[in-house]
């Protein structure tokens, strides 16, 4: 480490990061009781296993110096999230399944190949800028794959599916990561966790605005379908059968 303000954000860091890794549990507690994934979006947890496996490759001392508090906490996100994706397809519907099982082999298909090129093709500075660039990107991607919750918070008016927790964590986790980029002049570490800072910042403020309205979507989304039913059943009542139309024809 540079300094010992330095190794300090780090060890916070690393800390916050846990928790926002572990923050999920409680979605995954409900997933597994109810046995269904509900409007909860897998996405995210499969860009976060992305995003971990290639912060952890670029901590490595030998990709890139003063970062191995980098790759210790992203380790251990790796093999947590990696749990999360296999509860995520053993309960998600058969659409939703196929999908995030195809995303799946896709990052990891994008983790082999650099991993590959860094190792085989690439040395010193080249190997730092390439896998920095690699774990910027995805990193950039995985906090902003909660934009769709952050777009069904705001249709619907309802936080029930943005946890708190996660969205606290974010924000945290963001911005002690962004100290430390800052810290260590490490613009790949900076720069994706300074956007991820803002993004949770974002998912605080609407969690602040609609934190009373947890279950009004759902109530919305019935009284809806209800108002629905009623119409159809006017319409039917008030149009005429075909047999009716034909004894009027047969009386004219």
């Amino acid at each position: 480490m540079k300094s010992p303000l330095h190794f300090s954000f780090g060890i916070f860091g690393n800390a916050f990061a846990l928790f926002l890794f572990l923050a999920p549990m409680i979605t995954f507690k409900r997933i597994i009781k109810k046995r269904s994934t509900e409007q909860f979006s897998g996405i995210p947890y499969v860009m976060t296993l992305l995003n971990c496996l290639l912060s952890a490759w670029y901590g490595l001392p030998f990709v890139s110096p003063n970062n191995l508090l980098v790759s210790t906490i992203n380790g251990t996100g790796a093999a947590i999230e990696s749990i999360y994706v296999m509860i995520f397809l053993i309960f998600a519907p058969k659409k939703e399944k196929a999908k995030i099982f195809g995303l799946l082999i896709l990052i990891l298909t994008v983790f082999a190949i650099i991993v590959f090129v860094s190792l085989f093709a690439l040395h010193g500075s080249g190997r730092k800028l390439f896998c920095g660039i690699a774990a910027t990107v995805f990193s950039i991607i995985m906090y902003g794959s909660p934009l769709t919750i952050i777009r069904l918070v705001i249709k619907t008016k309802s936080v029930e599916f943005m946890p708190f927790f996660l969205s606290l964590f974010v924000f945290l986790c963001g911005t002690c990561w962004f100290v430390f980029g800052l810290l260590g002049k490490d613009p790949f570490v900076a720069i994706p966790n300074g956007f991820g800072s803002g993004l949770g910042t974002v998912q605080l403020i609407l969690y602040a605005i609609y934190r009373n309205n947890k279950g009004e979507a759902k109530k919305a989304t019935a009284e809806e379908s209800l108002e629905m039913e009623k119409n159809n059943g006017k319409l039917h009542q008030e149009k005429p059968s075909n047999t009716n139309l034909r004894s009027q024809d047969e009386q004219v």
